[in-house]
């Protein structure tokens, strides 16, 4: 007999939250294994000790905002609401079916006036990345480091054109010594004493969001972007750093400075990197032969004038030190320039009568220039890496690492689009949704396995 059903939303019902989540729920996992109540200690200072309103238990507050990570949730507003109304989130939080959920207002608020750098976001990432170490869920052996970009909170045609510094490299230190060795080596006289500084370049500068870069990449989209420069274990592809920039910061600028701080941070032996092609740079390889790591990056296609002769066709001759030309001509060592560079000058007289002067030189002195950075050699034995066995089956890996950890992020936990404007707020979101990421896998890892029966 088909009946009407009755509402019976007003019904009284004896119930207990514990009993309303789900055995099997990721907050549950995530429960049983994250102590979170270090982020109290660490901000206690942050708070009034002994007047003002009763503020909001900082871990909880924290503990809200991984939520909204973790579940996709972008908007503060939206995430209040699914509080209000999730019965596993509630019981996450610590809070009863009856109690009021805190105002959105109180997040951006304490964003804005108590949580105004990215010390307390780094501290939390850091401490969960040792929690999963303490896990035996880190190796540091084997890193892979790549970068993303985030869409800034900016409108792509509000903008005015300025001059500003490109990006400085983190070893122009030892650039210079090398550089003077070079020309010391060469008797050359040293260059004269100059500050080094950072070039500059006319780009655009986003009125809603200067602190946002703006990105013109081969097969990337045209606009305003901050980068995520992240490094992912290879053990459990546990996030070990991530560090946000503006789009015009070239990979390569702060890679060696963010290895060191992973080293030093957590103790790790790094005994191998996995980079891909943006990475492949005398400096970088110069720096991870100097830390005793060897590394393994993407293959970078040079520059190339159509009609023109490649560098490859001149062939270095390391004994003489100079390159010899298709034609046989020798190039002699003529500088060290300031930016690390030795050039090599080949005889006018002989390249004048030279049939493939026009396919080599366009220079008016019939002059053939090669260049040749003095860490050359550490280049060429990083990049011989890639072309060996343990090599490819090192970087094959990339994809189930570093780039899965990406991957996620975008998928999963809202990475696309940066959420707020401004550079430290772009860094906080980064360190807090690599940090849920790595509270999820840690969950997931820990977690008891449930047997299958045979059938």
């Amino acid at each position: 007999m088909l009946k009407k059903p009755q509402p019976e939303q007003g019904r009284l019902e004896m119930v207990t939250l514990e009993g309303l989540v789900p055995a099997d729920h990721l907050l549950r996992k995530i429960d049983a294994v994250i102590d979170f109540s270090f982020i109290h200690d660490r901000v206690a200072g942050l708070y009034c000790a002994d007047n003002g309103r009763p503020a909001l238990d900082p871990v909880m507050l924290f503990k809200a905002l991984f939520i909204g990570y973790l579940f996709g949730i972008r908007s503060e507003r939206q995430l209040v609401r699914e509080i209000e109304v999730n019965v596993a989130y509630r019981w996450f939080l610590r809070l009863g079916l009856t109690d009021k959920v805190f105002d959105a207002s109180t997040l951006s608020q304490n964003r804005r006036r108590r949580y105004q750098d990215v010390s307390v976001a780094q501290d939390i990432f850091d401490h969960i990345v040792e929690q999963a170490i303490a896990k035996g869920l880190v190796d540091g052996t084997v890193l892979y480091t790549d970068s993303t970009h985030l869409k800034a909170n900016a409108n792509k045609n509000k903008w005015d054109s300025q001059v500003v510094a490109k990006s400085r490299a983190d070893y122009w230190d030892a650039l210079d010594l090398a550089v003077e060795e070079d020309r010391a080596g060469h008797a050359k006289k040293p260059l004269k004493a100059k500050e080094r500084a950072p070039g500059q370049k006319e780009t655009k500068v986003s009125r809603t969001d200067p602190e946002a870069g703006y990105m013109v990449r081969e097969g990337k989209p045209k606009g305003f972007f901050y980068l995520d420069h992240r490094t992912v274990d290879g053990r459990y592809g546990i996030i070990t750093d991530t560090h946000a920039t503006p789009a015009t910061v070239h990979d390569s600028i702060p890679y060696l400075d963010r290895l060191d701080r992973q080293r030093d941070r957590f103790g790790l032996d790094v005994q191998a990197v996995g980079l891909d092609a943006g990475y492949a740079t005398a400096g970088i390889a110069k720096g991870l032969e100097d830390r005793d790591i060897l590394g393994v990056t993407g293959y970078r296609r040079p520059n190339h004038r159509a009609g023109m002769l490649r560098k490859r066709d001149y062939q270095y001759d390391r004994q003489l030190d100079g390159y010899r030309c298709p034609q046989g001509q020798f190039l002699n060592y003529a500088t060290t320039d300031r930016n690390g560079y030795r050039h090599y000058k080949s005889d006018p007289k002989v390249c004048a009568t030279c049939p493939l002067l026009a396919s080599c030189t366009g220079s008016a002195k019939h002059t053939k220039t090669v260049t040749r950075h003095v860490w050359q050699d550490a280049r060429e034995r990083t990049d011989a890496h890639r072309l060996t066995d343990w090599g490819k089956r090192l970087y094959k890996r990339r994809k189930e690492t570093v780039e899965r950890s990406f991957a996620d992020a975008k998928q999963l936990f809202g990475h696309r689009y940066a959420r707020f404007r401004g550079l430290i707020a772009v860094k906080t979101q980064c360190l807090l949704a690599a940090a849920a990421q790595n509270i999820k896998k840690i969950a997931l890892a820990m977690a008891p396995k449930t047997e299958t029966s045979p059938i």
